[in-house]
This record gives C-alpha cells, sequence and structure tokens, in this order.
C-alpha cells in the first residue's frame, strides 16, 4: 500500500508545527540539545521520517524515528505502510505489537491530525488539534529492524482507539492522546499494564477542536502552512 492510498487511515497524516526549540524540549521534558533538526511540519505522512520520546532509566529520550511499524524480524520494509497504526485493543494479541506494547512505548510529539468525510469522489479534510494550538502526545510503539546487515532503523506506530463525540462525527478511531501529566506513565518501562492499559481511553470531546482546511493536503508532496488555513464550509 503506498501513501496516496493512506490518506483515509485513521491515523493516517498528522502536524508538528512547533519550531522554537526551548519551548518544544521544555514540553517534552529533554534536554534541547537532545533534539534533532526540527522544522515545521504541515503534512506528515507514512514512512515520513520523525521523532519519538521513549523513557530510558528516569530520563526521557528523543529519538529520530520513521512512521510505520517494522518489526525486528522483517526482511523488508513492506508492511510499514499498513503498521502506520495499532488498535488498542488488540495490541497484547497480536505479534506485531505485543512485546512493544510491553516494553517499547513511546510519544510521538504532534500538533494535529488530518480526517476526511464525505463521498469517496469528493472527501473533504478537517485538521483536528487543540484549542489553544499546544501539543498533541499521540501514544506510540517503536522496534528497530535491519534494512541491510549492521544497519538499524528505528520506526514507530501510533496506537488507536474508538473515536470520541467530536471524531465519531466524521471517523470511528482516532489516536490515543495521552496527557501530558500522563506521559511517564505511558512511556515507563516500570509501570504495571493495568495502569497504561487505562490510558488508552478516547479523550474528552473538548480536548480537540475541528477546521476546515484545502484538499491540497491529499498529496503527500505538499507540505506548507497554508495546509491550515480554514476553508468556507460547514463543521464535520
Amino acid at each position: 500500500m503506498g501513501k496516496a492510498q493512506m490518506i483515509r487511515s485513521m491515523c493516517g497524516r498528522f502536524t508538528m508545527t512547533h519550531d522554537q526549540l526551548e519551548l518544544l524540549a521544555e514540553d517534552l521534558g529533554v534536554r534541547v540539545e537532545t533534539l534533532p533538526n526540527v522544522r515545521p511540519r504541515y503534512n506528515i505522512a507514512p514512512t515520513d521520517e520523525h521523532f519519538i520520546v521513549r523513557m530510558v532509566r528516569e530520563d526521557r529520550e528523543v529519538l529520530p524515528a520513521k512512521w510505520g511499524l517494522i518489526n525486528a524480524w522483517a526482511k523488508d520494509a513492506r508492511r510499514a505502510a499498513m503498521q502506520i497504526n495499532a488498535r488498542a485493543e488488540t495490541l497484547e494479541t497480536r505479534p506485531a505489537y505485543r512485546k512493544a506494547f510491553e516494553k517499547r512505548r513511546c510519544i510521538v510529539p504532534a500538533d494535529g491530525f488530518f480526517e476526511w468525510t464525505g463521498p469517496k469522489e469528493k472527501r473533504q479534510p478537517f485538521w483536528f488539534h487543540r484549542p489553544d494550538g499546544g501539543l498533541l502526545y499521540f501514544a506510540g510503539l517503536y522496534e528497530s529492524w535491519q534494512p541491510k546487515p549492521g544497519e538499524w532503523q528505528r520506526t514507530f506506530t501510533i496506537v488507536t482507539t474508538n473515536a470520541n463525540e467530536l471524531l465519531a462525527r466524521v471517523h470511528d478511531r482516532m489516536p490515543v492522546i495521552v496527557a501530558r501529566e500522563d506521559i511517564d506513565d505511558w512511556i515507563g518501562p516500570g509501570v504495571a499494564l493495568s495502569r497504561v492499559r487505562e490510558l488508552l481511553a478516547p479523550p474528552p470531546a473538548d480536548v480537540l477542536v475541528a477546521r476546515r482546511v484545502s484538499d491540497r493536503v491529499n498529496s503527500v508532496r505538499y507540505d506548507a502552512p497554508d495546509l491550515l488555513d480554514e476553508v468556507p464550509g460547514p463543521p464535520p
């Protein structure tokens, strides 16, 4: 499945437009010098490079990673685009995600994501984001695999759950959004899985708002600020 076919997935595109490194580092709880080269992104698509936050001992660590989980046993990257999302309900039963759920949970920083609604021939995108424009912390899992002997590549998937009241108007799924105060419980290696499971519920409806945006987001090659401009039309 190629990138062009992923626009209807949940979650199949997201944004990370924050570029003030000091504020970003403070928000994520990491040292600013550990951040990768960050530039505003308005249309992050499957298999794109991004970054994740994990816990090492008692410290948070930022690492570059590609979107689309590839398991350590994989011989090639063919399943990456099919594993951009992991359903919360099957994390402990699907072999592709079971070990990562137990030992390799991460946060995927974002500030919004897209979802589409309407007839197949004319689907309308909406950008879902926090009312105050702040960060969202998607629950993620990560793995590392070897594209060639001796070369390791880190990949991640975004965990999804049932849609809340707002998202249910356009889709039955949404990303798991971890509250800032719960981040260490999600990524902490010693946290009881019973506590981790509690974090897989959808957030309250008022955590997000929706903005009707241009269908230019349909092209994975288009990545510019005007993707987030509001266009006339009814809400979702």
